[in-house]
């Protein structure tokens, strides 16, 4: 019978959090090329401080990812849970024009360079396309978004729309209601 892993140290589980928090800033702003011994000095503790809790640059990114993707979730799941018919454009929006104006990251992590989200982490890609899919069902029920449209079909179109928005910020907003209005019913 395996033993259980001791709980972290309240020192070790700070600098674990650190290191995830200054990963996530550093993705976000430069993209996933930077070294983990950067990541270490930035969190201020030691490139061995790093590899003891994320023992590969994969392993802390996939940290990083599932992490960002639940935050989208959560986030997605508040404006589901408001019953707006119009809650998967308010989400759309938020991801494309508000986190992927900031966040180099989220656009690899949601297209799943540097790490197969579906093999890495499958529950953060099944708990995602779900909750698509739940904001897609809601849309079409209230008749604000066209039949025929899947939760699969919208990671596609986000990952589409943050490229968008990498390429030309300054079109991103008017790009983005195009593709919005092409959800929409006829």
């Amino acid at each position: 019978m395996a033993k259980p892993e001791r709980p972290l140290r309240a020192d070790a589980a700070r600098n674990r959090a650190r290191v995830l928090q200054v990963a996530y800033d550093t993705f976000a702003a430069e993209g996933l090329a930077v070294p983990i011994d950067e990541i270490a000095r930035r969190a201020g503790v030691g490139a061995g401080t790093v590899y003891r809790h994320f023992p590969t640059k994969e392993d802390l990114y996939r940290a990083v990812v599932e992490d960002r993707i639940c935050r989208m979730v959560d986030e997605g799941r508040e404006l589901l849970a408001t019953g707006d018919p119009e809650a998967l454009y308010a989400f759309l929006r938020r991801v494309v024009l508000q986190w992927g104006a900031t966040d180099r990251g989220l656009a690899d992590a949601l297209a799943g360079v540097g790490v197969d989200i579906k093999a890495a982490m499958p529950e953060a890609e099944e708990g995602f396309i779900a909750l698509l899919d739940d904001l897609v069902k809601l849309g079409q029920k209230a008749g604000t978004v066209r039949q025929g449209i899947v939760g699969s079909d919208i990671k596609a179109i986000l990952n589409g729309s943050l490229a968008m928005q990498a390429s030309h910020p300054d079109a991103a907003a008017r790009l983005t209601d195009v593709i919005l209005d092409g959800l929409r019913p006829r």
